[in-house]
């Protein structure tokens, strides 16, 4: 089975944890996609929710199937938030920020009461780091929040080189909210509670790819089945 028919498969095991009423936040990112499409249709049947979208790209997809959509002015708590992860550890601690949704991702989960991550088991690692760390900054003053960055991730004992993410047309990549984003190639986070501390007292930070004591669980769907970590229901 490919990696997107196990992201369809995780997706279709959070949809049940909806219930009619819910104010559900809905994440952004190629799992999430599947779980928007499939809560579509749920809707289009007459099943009644209210979303919160964590990107442009992901409302645009949710109108586009007819879904009730918010904000979080209008709904400043939401029930259960279901959004993908680039990497998840035994503690569910992530790494989020590859679709550059970053920002929206953590405020729409932090207003949730439940933040439930759906992925392919690839995503499970031991150690957060494989994939690079997103960290969102604005764009005055660049170069020395790059340097202020590469301090604090330095303090925190991890080393490693920092990209300024571009689009595949050599563009910078802005984010919904205006700003750049800086990829931390680190390969692996010892410590990520003491990272996320000190890139939050960073100037020019505006966030960055840590979610930490955000997911109460996770679905991760695997050749073998669905493994559940944490609790979900």
């Amino acid at each position: 089975m490919d990696a997107d028919a196990l992201k369809k498969q995780a997706a279709a095991r959070a949809l049940e944890l909806v219930r009619p009423g819910m104010r559900l936040g809905l994440g952004t990112g190629s799992t999430a996609k599947h779980f928007v499409d499939l809560l579509g249709a749920r809707v289009a049947s007459g099943f009644s929710v209210l979303c919160v979208a964590t990107s442009e790209v992901t409302q645009a997809q949710a109108l586009s199937l007819g879904i009730p959509m918010s904000t979080l002015d209008e709904t400043p708590e939401l029930d259960l938030t279901v959004d993908g992860a680039d990497e998840v550890d035994p503690e569910l601690r992530l790494i989020k920020g590859g679709g550059a949704a970053l920002l929206r991702e953590k405020i729409v989960a932090a207003a949730s009461a439940r933040m439930v991550v759906i992925a392919d088991d690839g995503k499970l690692v031991k150690t957060l780091g494989r994939y690079p760390l997103p960290i969102e900054v604005v764009p005055f003053g660049l170069e020395a929040t790059r340097r202020a960055v590469a301090a604090a991730i330095a303090a925190s004992g991890s080393a490693g080189e920092l990209v300024l993410r571009k689009r595949p047309d050599g563009s910078v990549l802005v984010t919904d909210g205006g700003h750049y984003i800086l990829d931390a190639h680190l390969g692996a986070i010892a410590e990520p509670e003491k990272l996320a501390l000190a890139l939050n007292v960073v100037p020019g930070v505006v966030e960055h790819g840590l979610f930490i004591g955000l997911a109460s669980g996770a679905i991760l769907a695997g050749a073998g089945g669905l493994t559940i970590l944490g609790r979900i229901e």
